[in-house]
C-alpha cells in the first residue's frame, strides 16, 4: 500500500525519458504513484535531452526532477542533465533516477550530484516517500 498523502499537489515533481529510450511503461507507473501520493505531476514524455528536461523543470517550477533510464547510458546522460542544472543556476533541484542501473553505478551517479538511485524492484512507498523528503528539503531551503 502507498504512503498516501492527499493534500492536494503540494510539491510538483518532473518525470522524465532522458536519451534514446523509449520505453516509457516504468515511468508512467512512478507517474501514477506520485500523483496518487498527492504530487503535481510533469511527464515529458520519451527521447528528452538533458536542455528540454531542464528547461520544463525551470517553466513549471518543480520541487524535483525524476529520470528514468533503461538504455545503459545512465551516466552519461546524467553527467551532461546535472551540467544543465548547473549552468542554468538551478542545481538547487533534487534529481533522483531509476531504471536498469548496476549497483556499481550507484556510486558514481551520487559522486555527480544525483540525490537518490532506484534500482529494479524499489518499492513504490520508498520512492514516493524519498521523492517527499527532497521536495519538502528544497522548499525548506527556499524559505
Amino acid at each position: 500500500m502507498l504512503s498516501l498523502q492527499y493534500t492536494k499537489y503540494q510539491y510538483k515533481v518532473l518525470v522524465a525519458k532522458l536519451g534514446i529510450d523509449g520505453h516509457d511503461r516504468g515511468a508512467k507507473v512512478i507517474a501514477r504513484a506520485l500523483k496518487d501520493a498527492g504530487f503535481e505531476v510533469i511527464y515529458t514524455g520519451i527521447r528528452q535531452t538533458p536542455e528540454q528536461i531542464v528547461s520544463a523543470a525551470l517553466q513549471e517550477d518543480v520541487d524535483v526532477i525524476g529520470v528514468s533510464i533503461l538504455s545503459g547510458a545512465h551516466i552519461h546522460h546524467m553527467n551532461k542533465l546535472m551540467e544543465e542544472l548547473k549552468n542554468a543556476g538551478a542545481e538547487d533541484i533534487p534529481v533522483v533516477v531509476g531504471g536498469t542501473i548496476p549497483v556499481i553505478d550507484v556510486d558514481e551517479l551520487k559522486k555527480i550530484g544525483v540525490k537518490e538511485v532506484f534500482l529494479p524492484g524499489e518499492s513504490l512507498n520508498r520512492i514516493v516517500d524519498v521523492v517527499r523528503r527532497l521536495a519538502e528539503e528544497k522548499k525548506k531551503a527556499e524559505k
